[in-house]
């Protein structure tokens, strides 16, 4: 049976971690991580992008060779994936001979069917972007911003036929609408083939720079950085052997939208279709982080450095923030205050409060043993009907990659638990003796602990340390899988529970 196969973007090796970078980590590990628990057996990769001209130049200015600048920016790239407790079953650097076999093995394929030649080029490079530009790039007369500085040059290249394959990509984006998410974006690659596009030019000269993977059937040329990178996604999956169909095609490709064009909505699937692979399920788009409606950046100097932030809040914080706020496909804005405002309220507040109280409460009133429901009442009634709406909504929307929205789903049941534990009183049932009152003690304990059971299940795949800790405290192990795991049952009667400890303490300004 073939794995569910997703990957992020390598990120580029010619700076550190941002939000950016941390985001769309944490987004395709909580797909992932939602995947297994659905029994799926899940592969997922992600990794660092590690030649071209701008790894060259940086290495340089700082007294290093390529190899040296990309070996330390790799430390830290991973280690933001342990921070962020990213679940990835394969990291992938492109200097790896098992990605360089590849790239030579689909360029000399290529060359010899005819898809790659020679030719001059005459026009203009942007040395940033590392790609050629035409006339029709221009804002207004000028170049963007984004193009840095823009050089005109003459020069001798390899070129792959991307020309030829236009209108198959124009019916095949027609005719696969779930191709990309979300369904906008498509409009917006249409929109972008409506212009003539120019075939690709796939190598540079290694006067120019020297960093990059060489051309097989040219060593005076390496290959061009982006069309290296993408085939990152079928390298790491041992493309090329009987174990490749065990993976391919990927079910995600999750990638922030300044890539989406060209690279993977036009180089991408006309470069797999020319090598007769099958393109992969779904390219999954999303936004980009603002801060005050600005975009990030270093010049700027308004970036977040996602691994001081884990630092000073706990990795699971950040982890409930970027995904509570970002709805998948649009920007979103960062602020401290806003961060704050969850982190207090949602998780302090509403998760941490609850359990606190819990583990309070039952070791008070029931020796830290978890009753059985003596007693099915209307406040009894009323929780477990909100579950069962919050459950299955649930459901539907992370089908739907609707996460934030079915985040504040399961915080509504959270404060649902909270409301019922109000409206029991189990401290003042405690002072009763009625015997009806002590089946309502043992009841509003056993309902708390079940409905923290439940809400922990569902979170697992987005803050998986506290929901270790809640099911640990409640004397449960570990989910592992979602099977027969969302029933109001009584499994937790007759647990021990675990001492008293704060969830999420209070923080100050994190930024």
């Amino acid at each position: 049976m073939k794995a569910y196969y997703v990957t992020t973007a390598i990120d580029y090796a010619n700076g550190s971690p941002h939000l950016g970078h941390a985001y769309e980590k944490v987004l395709t590990d909580v797909i992932a991580r939602i995947q297994r628990l659905q029994g799926e057996s899940v592969h997922f990769l992600t990794g660092l992008d590690e030649h071209g001209q701008k790894v060259q130049q940086g290495a340089q200015r700082n007294g290093l060779t390529p190899q040296e600048a990309c070996d330390r920016t790799a430390v830290e790239f991973k280690k933001l994936c342990r921070d962020l407790q990213i679940s990835n079953d394969d990291y992938i650097r492109t200097t790896e001979p098992r990605h360089k076999e590849v790239v030579q093995q689909i360029l000399t394929d290529f060359y010899d069917r005819g898809e790659i030649y020679k030719a001059d080029y005459k026009g203009y490079y942007s040395t940033r972007q590392e790609q050629f530009l035409l006339e029709k790039d221009k804002v207004d007369g000028k170049w963007p911003e984004i193009f840095g500085e823009v050089i005109e040059m003459t020069e001798s290249n390899y070129f792959f036929r991307l020309s030829k394959y236009q209108d198959w990509l124009i019916d095949y984006l027609k005719t696969n609408e779930n191709f990309i998410f979300p369904k906008f974006r498509t409009k917006q690659v249409l929109e972008f083939l409506k212009e003539p596009i120019n075939d690709l030019c796939i190598s540079r000269p290694k006067e120019r720079l020297s960093w990059g993977i060489p051309l097989p059937f040219d060593s005076n040329y390496v290959t061009y950085v982006w069309f290296d990178a993408l085939i990152n996604y079928i390298s790491a999956i041992e493309y090329g052997k009987a174990s490749f169909n065990d993976k391919w095609p990927a079910d995600f490709h999750v990638i922030g939208k300044d890539i989406l064009l060209p690279a993977h909505a036009v180089y991408w699937p006309i470069m797999l279709h020319a090598a007769n692979i099958a393109l992969p399920k779904c390219l999954l788009v999303h936004g980009w982080w603002l801060k005050s409606g600005e975009k990030m950046s270093k010049s700027q100097g308004n970036c977040i450095d996602p691994l001081q932030l884990i630092e000073k809040v706990g990795v699971d914080a950040f982890r409930y923030f970027v995904m509570r706020e970002m709805n998948v496909g649009q920007d979103s804005d960062f602020s401290s205050d806003l961060f704050l405002t969850r982190y207090h309220s949602d998780l302090g507040n509403d998760l941490g409060n609850l359990v606190s109280r819990f583990l309070n409460m039952t070791e008070r009133y029931a020796d830290r043993k978890i009753p059985a429901a003596a007693i099915d009442e209307d406040l009894e009634k009323e929780i477990k009907n909100l579950w069962s709406t919050t459950e299955k909504d649930v459901q539907e929307l992370l089908s739907n990659l609707q996460f934030h929205i079915a985040l504040e789903k399961i915080f509504t049941f959270v404060r649902g638990i909270n409301r019922y534990a109000e409206q029991r009183a189990p401290w003042k049932l405690a002072k009763s003796t009625d015997p009806i009152d002590k089946q309502r003690l043992e009841t509003s304990l056993a309902t708390m602990a079940e409905g923290l059971r439940l809400a922990a299940t569902l979170l697992t795949p987005f803050i998986p340390s506290s929901c270790k800790k809640i099911l640990n405290s409640l004397g449960a192990n570990e989910i592992t899988s979602w099977k027969d795991q969302f029933s109001w049952d009584s499994k937790l009667t007759g647990n021990s529970i675990g001492e008293k400890f704060i969830l999420y303490p209070r923080v100050e300004d994190p930024v």
